[in-house]
């Protein structure tokens, strides 16, 4: 099992020295993959319609292919993993573009976990259309693989047209892993048919998310995916659950078939990146 861990996004600052020693801890502790949230904009609440998510204007995010690019020089071996990026709010080819770099100069350290978003306010700032997000997504993972493995890629679709055109540089990873996230019906058929994996993110290991693997199971079958070679990566808030509780958590997840496990340690009122890192270093020793 691969273990990672969330990057406190919306507590780590906007020290470089800091968010360096993090990752570098990180990478120190064995851990095998840093996971980093997307919002391009966060919106005030107070809107209508009104905005749902857990996220608004006050909290902070570092765009995750920038933030990619820093950490990708100071650490090795550790894997940098989006959790998600919200796909349809972006250009294609720039993601491509941006993808294939960071993949570059890691070494061929990047996997690409992708969803849908529900905050509509920063589609209409991005000049992308919200409601037909699903439909595009599809479409946009299409494009994304022929960009990351043809040289030159010709292609018209109902939102794309590329004319003999191609990425340089393109990835060490050809093409680099894509994962979704998501738990409604469309997100799962979506995962298992065109999907490397499945991020259900910090939802708990209960009789709900035994019944989404299962799903999930059904529909990679009828895609005719081998289950195998599919993954499954949750991850542990550790956020008011005891610690006596994390490995039951992980153990949980492990036997629905979870092959990656994330602790997240947001929103647990550690004040500092120290205090972050000290969690982390208390999940290794406990898990």
């Amino acid at each position: 099992m691969q273990r990672g861990v969330v990057l406190p996004q919306i507590e780590i600052g906007n020290d470089p020295h800091a968010i360096k020693d993090y990752a570098q801890a990180v990478e120190g502790l064995g851990y095998d993959y840093l996971l980093v949230y997307d919002h391009v904009l966060g919106a005030h609440p107070d809107r209508e319609p009104r905005l749902t998510g857990p996220y608004t204007h006050e909290h902070p995010f570092h765009e995750p292919m920038v933030l990619f690019g820093f950490l990708a020089a100071v650490t090795r071996r550790l894997q940098l993993t989006t959790g998600i990026i919200i796909l349809p709010q972006r250009q294609t080819a720039l993601v491509a573009k941006q993808a294939a770099e960071v993949d570059v100069l890691s070494g061929g350290r990047l996997r690409l976990g992708i969803g849908l978003g529900w905050n509509y306010v920063e589609y209409e700032a991005l000049g992308e259309n919200f409601k037909n997000r699903g439909r595009r997504v599809e479409e946009q993972v299409e494009v994304l693989r022929k960009l990351w493995t043809q040289p030159l890629v010709n292609f018209r679709g109902t939102y794309h047209v590329i004319n003999n055109a191609g990425l340089n540089p393109m990835p060490v990873q050809r093409p680099i892993p894509i994962w979704f996230g998501g738990s409604t019906e469309p997100a799962l058929r979506r995962a298992a048919r065109l999907g490397d994996g499945w991020m259900p993110a910090g939802r708990k290991p209960d009789e709900t998310a035994r019944d989404l693997v299962a799903q999930l199971e059904k529909y990679l079958q009828e895609a005719g995916r081998d289950r195998r070679n599919f993954g499954i990566d949750p991850w542990i808030s550790v956020a008011g659950v005891p610690k006596d509780e994390w490995r039951k958590r992980v153990e949980a997840w492990q036997s629905l078939g979870a092959n990656y496990i994330a602790v997240d340690t947001m929103r647990a009122g550690f004040a500092t990146p120290q205090a972050h890192i000290d969690a982390i270093r208390s999940f290794r020793d406990v898990v």
